[in-house]
């Protein structure tokens, strides 16, 4: 039977419980699964994840073939999506699954060095951007339409394994907008997607405004700035020979992180959805040797995780 390059339609329901299965059989044989899960009709609720897509329907490009994938991206059917230097990689549950890559070329040095330069000395400004305060300063370094951190449509290359003809089938666009959703949770991930550090775009900030200040007070600035911004765990200020443990008195240590998420049989990006904060943060800790100096509420979330059994910790990563 021919289907002239086509399958035959399967519905919403039947082809995300197929795509789920295949899922789990992923997870299982210890592949890193991060679906997009939208909750309501907006696609992204930050600064960041709202800049995305509106700096992708800008141009006239993409205008007409995005649209194509809101639908597919609010239903679940980007089942995985995972973001590395210069490409983005993703599964969407279509009449079958569909592998689809999204290769994006890294900032040019030149673009880079010019935003890093716009951004010193303005701090204030910069720490607007990060925590999503939108402000003209803001807008103008950062997400400049030529000269920001968001990629060019000339920057951009798609590929499906779908039969559509289209350069931007629909699932390259529910992808496309996929990446605005997870945006919004990890920001940090534009600056791996253009191949640069944000810690050079936070420092060039910092060591500008601190100039005229005091060394002390420059390493504090530099920790607030890192920390609120990113999502990186900074200590509470607290002496180490008070700062806090577990019930017991048990310190937390780096070994204490790396037993608990092999517990959970989870990744370090998993393990910090869990806790709230950022796979920078967890990374770190593990490779840190004796006690973490945790703020309070993380360390409330470590509590509240060794209580978790394995079963509970995947429930909540998956938002059952």
């Amino acid at each position: 039977m021919s289907w002239h390059g086509y399958r035959p339609y399967v519905p919403v329901a039947t082809r995300r419980a197929q795509a789920r299965k295949k899922m789990e059989k992923l997870r299982k044989k210890g592949r890193d699964i991060k679906p997009v899960q939208i909750e309501g009709r907006k696609i992204a609720r930050t600064f960041w994840g709202q800049a995305w897509c509106d700096h992708l329907e800008s141009f006239s490009d993409f205008e007409n073939r995005l649209p194509r994938g809101r639908t597919y991206v609010r239903n679940g059917s980007v089942c995985h999506l995972g973001i590395a230097a210069g490409e983005v990689e993703a599964m969407v549950s279509g009449s079958t699954l569909y592998t689809v890559n999204i290769g994006v070329e890294p900032l040019s040095k030149k673009k880079w060095e010019r935003l890093k330069t716009r951004c010193a000395g303005k701090i204030g400004s910069l720490l607007e951007l990060l925590q999503g305060k939108l402000s003209e300063n803001v807008m103008s370094v950062v997400t400049d339409r030529r000269n920001g951190l968001f990629p060019l449509p000339g920057e951009i290359t798609f590929r499906c394994s779908c039969p559509d003809w289209a350069v931007m089938c629909k699932h390259v666009a529910a992808v496309l907008y996929g990446v605005g959703a997870r945006l919004d949770q990890s920001p940090e991930l534009l600056f791996l997607l253009r191949g640069v550090n944000q810690d050079e775009l936070v420092r060039v900030g910092v060591d500008a405004a601190a100039s005229a200040e005091t060394q002390s007070t420059r390493r504090r600035i530099a920790a607030d700035a890192v920390g609120d911004v990113f999502g990186i765990e900074m200590a509470d200020t607290v002496a180490p020979e008070t700062s806090p443990a577990l019930p017991g008195g048990t310190a937390v240590t780096g070994k204490t992180v790396i037993r608990l998420r092999t517990k959970f049989g989870i990744s370090r990006s998993d393990f910090a959805a869990l806790l709230g904060v950022s796979t920078t943060s967890v990374a770190k800790w593990e490779k840190h040797p004796g006690q973490l100096h945790l703020q309070t509420r993380t360390l409330e979330a470590v509590v509240a995780a060794k209580k978790l059994t394995k079963k509970e910790v995947r429930r909540k990563l998956d938002g059952t």
